[in-house]
């Protein structure tokens, strides 16, 4: 079979994929682009399960990507949902603090936001009846107006339209084999490319090592869960956050005021024993187990960054009433009875360094002159998504010396 010739060719059909194609074809209009995607259609994955939610870029240090790009992320998203009629609810956020001990996690949201250059607002008890009157607070609450929620998948098959308007080849039910030098192997294809972009998600880390990248580290997967709040959606009308321990990249359960209104809680943070143990035994694979379960037992044991506390935690999530109960303190009024089903899970593909035993906690890529690797993209990787996708392809340039690859 006659191989097709590409000269960028990203594997992956999620929110990192597409951006980084829809930036390559804004760069380079007569350069051959394809995403090889093994799901039949883009955002199956994380991409399409997330919560939504674009945040403003005050959790994160100063002198991290995921601070620079969740601020620059915001505004880019913001402005392409409105340039292409995308659903966006711009009901913004307060986080909020339960007792004495938590208005000091409060501060450091604070000190950090202030040097990102991101809005968060002070707010006292009674300024904040006036934003919700149901949510409840220790004194102070801090205020992001600029976070908003989003239809993920909407966003995603918006993308995939205009980039497939403008030449960009889809191939979808064709799950990347194999790569050597320029050679690919994919579903029953061959594939010929100039450059390879490696943005397969829950999967990046075995095709990068494949290459001699990311060896340091593997992927560890986390479950995400919400349960939707089903009497009504008038009982909050901004997202609501607990003070975050910020030694750890998960935000805790909290309440998403969704695109459409509605209200959920969530997520949960359980470690997966699988890739995409998203229910049951369907896509389980013995080795991921094997291996998964390794790492696990060894975090457990070890107790690294408090791993053993945070299963234990993580597992009682599984029981709804306990669920329900982690976000009551949250809430001056709120029906345990009104919440209904939990919603379709997704799985958070965190990076772990194999040796330290750390979570990686900021955006990790590797690459040379020819392929590059995205190897950590875990939240907020959609909101940062643009700008994410404009540092990898200035870093190929990079790597390529300054000039652009050109199919021959």
């Amino acid at each position: 079979m006659k191989s097709r010739i590409y000269d960028y060719l990203i594997v992956g059909g999620g929110i990192i994929g597409l951006t980084i194609a829809r930036e390559l074809r804004q760069r380079f209009p007569d350069c051959r682009i394809a995403i090889l995607e093994k799901e039949a259609d883009v955002a199956h994955h994380a991409s399409g399960r997330n919560s939504g939610v674009l945040h403003a870029g005050f959790y994160y240090t100063a002198d991290s990507l995921k601070a620079k790009f969740t601020r620059e992320g915001n505004l880019a998203m913001t402005r392409y949902c409105e340039e292409n009629g995308l659903k966006i609810n711009k009901c913004g956020k307060v986080v909020v603090a339960s007792n004495e001990e938590e208005l000091t996690g409060l501060y450091e949201l604070k000190r950090r936001a202030d040097r990102n250059g991101v809005e968060l607002n002070w707010l006292t008890e009674e300024e904040l009846k006036r934003i919700d009157p149901n949510v409840r607070t220790y004194q102070k609450a801090l205020h992001s107006p600029t976070t908003s929620t989003v239809d993920p998948v909407e966003v995603c098959f918006k993308l995939k339209e205009e980039i497939a308007a403008g030449g960009v080849e889809l191939y979808f039910n064709c799950p990347y084999k194999s790569r050597t030098d320029g050679t690919v192997h994919a579903g029953n294809k061959t594939f010929e490319c100039r450059y390879f972009i490696n943005a397969a998600g829950l999967y990046a880390d075995k095709i990068a090592q494949e290459a001699g990248f990311g060896t340091p580290y593997t992927i560890l997967p986390f479950k995400g869960i919400y349960l939707k709040y089903a009497k009504n959606k008038t009982d909050l009308g901004t997202n609501v956050y607990p003070v975050p321990n910020l030694k750890n990249p998960f935000l805790g359960v909290h309440f998403t005021k969704t695109v459409d209104g509605s209200i959920k809680i969530g997520p949960t943070a359980i470690p997966a024993f699988w890739r995409e143990n998203y229910g049951g035994f369907r896509n389980f694979k013995a080795g991921e187990f094997v291996a998964i379960l390794g790492y696990e037992l060894k975090l457990f044991l070890s107790n690294a960054f408090h791993f053993r506390s945070l299963a234990i935690e993580e597992m009682k999530k599984y029981f709804k009433s306990h669920f329900i109960g982690l976000s009551l303190s949250m809430v001056k009024e709120i029906d345990r009875d009104g919440f209904g089903e939990f919603l379709k899970p997704g799985i958070r593909a965190q990076l772990l360094h194999k040796e330290t035993l750390e979570l990686v906690q900021d955006f990790v890529i590797e690459g040379d002159d020819r392929s590059m690797h995205v190897l950590n993209a875990v939240s907020p990787a959609f909101t940062c998504s643009f700008p994410f996708a404009k540092y990898v392809v200035d870093s190929i340039l990079e790597k390529q010396g300054g000039r652009k690859v050109e199919a021959g």
